[in-house]
């Protein structure tokens, strides 16, 4: 009986012994895990921004080095991140061609907001803007985002012989994308894009005149009038921002006759007005630039400028004003100081070289060789957020503001 109880007692013994080794182990291996899982949690990048205005920042477009934030998080390039508001809840952005991390922030009046950023895979986000150059028509180069669209001309209509210089404006009062769908009514579908079918139109023109926003050299106070493009290249194709480079052939200023007139020309989310980069490779001295705004005959005195304020802007009533097409608003802003602004008015001969066009509305800079020259242009209308003038011009005038007084941005 005793060797019996002796036997249960070793067995207790070893299967304890053999159940705390086991208890040991899961121990250590939890520990361990849970050790390596701390170490591998990186503290999120946090991100200051700062509104050196008294008016509110609302879904402004900021952008951070995306080579500083995985530098700071530790991590490689093909990693994926996420951005967050100060309620926690996530932000979209984008990597754009030259690796800015960019996202819409909003900040009040003389106050400061926080934004974090840390690793993590983002929510799927709908593209806004957005668009492509176009072979099937002529090589139009078009874009948009929730706000308005735009076009540039390419080399088959300028082969063609048709005379449109400057940028075009379309019409649009829905958020989402309609350019695709308009070019594909208007070419296949015999959808004439040219009404409005309760989304927007084309009914802006153009003609061989600086359209809605071109800029061109100005030498001897003589446009320089470009062409079409030469070559297009889409560098960002949303969700939140468009990005195009074009570049244009040869023109002749003065004693320069090989004078390379490079674009970029970007436009975000939530803006109305394009953000445009210009360059003029080969030219050899200090040279005037004017950006136009194109005058028409429905609306002669419908113009204003602010040299000091930096803007000029038009009211276009459009074409066929009695199909209710509304109002087109076309301006333009200006980071630095404009050397001046003011209207020229067409002599009787040059009106009928320019279609009819009574002119422009003009701002003057100069133009520095090797030098960029930028500045904003774009649209807004009557059937989506601006019922005057006035409403326009007050945007416009902020916008200015906005740029010449940038969000400041710090990181840690």
């Amino acid at each position: 009986m005793s060797l019996l109880i002796l036997a249960d007692s070793l067995y207790f013994c070893l299967s304890v012994r053999q159940t705390i080794n086991s208890m040991r182990k899961i121990f250590l291996a939890v520990a361990t895990a849970l050790a390596m899982f701390s170490c591998s949690q990186k503290e999120p990048v946090t991100v200051t921004i700062t509104n050196p205005l008294s008016i509110d920042r609302n879904g402004e477009m900021v952008e951070i080095s995306m080579a500083e934030i995985t530098g700071k998080l530790q991590l490689p390039d093909t990693a994926q991140v996420i951005v967050l508001d100060e309620n926690g809840l996530e932000v979209p952005y984008q990597i754009t061609y030259d690796d800015m991390l960019i996202f819409p922030a909003s900040v009040k009046g003389d106050a400061s907001a926080v934004y974090t950023i840390a690793e993590g895979t983002p929510q799927p986000v709908d593209v806004v803007a957005c668009g492509r150059q176009y072979p099937e028509r002529l090589d139009d180069v078009a874009w948009e985002n929730d706000r308005a669209a735009y076009r540039a001309y390419g080399p088959a209509l300028q082969e063609k012989g048709e005379r449109a210089f400057g940028y075009d404006i379309w019409t649009k009062n829905v958020p989402e994308p309609v350019v695709e769908d308009r070019y594909d009514g208007d070419l296949n579908q015999g959808i004439s894009y040219h009404i409005d079918h309760g989304n927007g139109m084309d009914c802006y023109a153009v003609g061989p005149t600086l359209g809605g926003g071109t800029a061109a050299l100005f030498p001897d106070s003589t446009i320089v009038y470009p062409y079409c493009y030469k070559d297009c290249e889409v560098l960002d194709n949303g969700p939140l921002r468009f990005t195009t480079k074009l570049v244009y052939n040869p023109l002749v200023v003065k004693r320069d006759s090989n004078v390379i007139e490079t674009r970029i020309i970007s436009l975000d989310k939530g803006s109305q007005l394009n953000k445009t980069v210009v360059s003029f490779d080969n030219l050899q001295e200090i040279t005037p630039v004017v950006t136009g705004i194109v005058l028409h005959k429905q609306n002669p005195m419908g113009y204003s400028f602010d040299a000091d304020a930096g803007y000029i802007a038009y009211a276009d009533s459009t074409e066929n004003a009695a199909n209710n097409n509304g109002v087109i608003y076309i301006g333009a802003v200006f980071p630095a100081t404009v050397k001046g602004a003011f209207a020229q008015v067409f002599s009787e001969k040059e009106r009928k070289e320019r279609g009819d066009a009574l002119g422009h509305v003009l701002a003057v800079n100069d133009y520095e060789p090797g030098a960029e020259y930028i500045y904003y242009w774009g649209s807004g209308w009557s059937k989506y957020g601006f019922e005057a003038d006035t409403d326009w011009n007050k945007y416009l005038e902020e916008y200015a503001r906005k740029i010449r007084n940038p969000l400041a941005v710090a990181i840690k």
